[in-house]
């Protein structure tokens, strides 16, 4: 079940391979490393499959609802 709209699912891909790039060049030393790694991964994954749980619990949907 998609719940992320374009515009939400471009800027989690965007945003994702921003926290990579920290990540890599460890921003924040090792602990700055593990938690801009962890938001990249996150973020793209969401991204990408278009659902996130977060949204789901709270009762969140950027995606238009399509008509049949």
């Amino acid at each position: 079940m998609i719940n992320e709209g374009r515009t939400d699912r471009i800027l989690r891909v965007v945003f994702g391979v921003i926290f990579a790039i920290l990540a890599f060049y460890k921003v924040g030393g090792s602990v700055g490393e593990w938690i801009f790694g962890i938001l990249a991964v996150v973020a793209i994954i969401t991204g990408i499959t278009g659902f996130c749980g977060l949204y789901r619990l709270v009762g969140i949907r950027t995606c238009p609802i399509r008509k049949p």
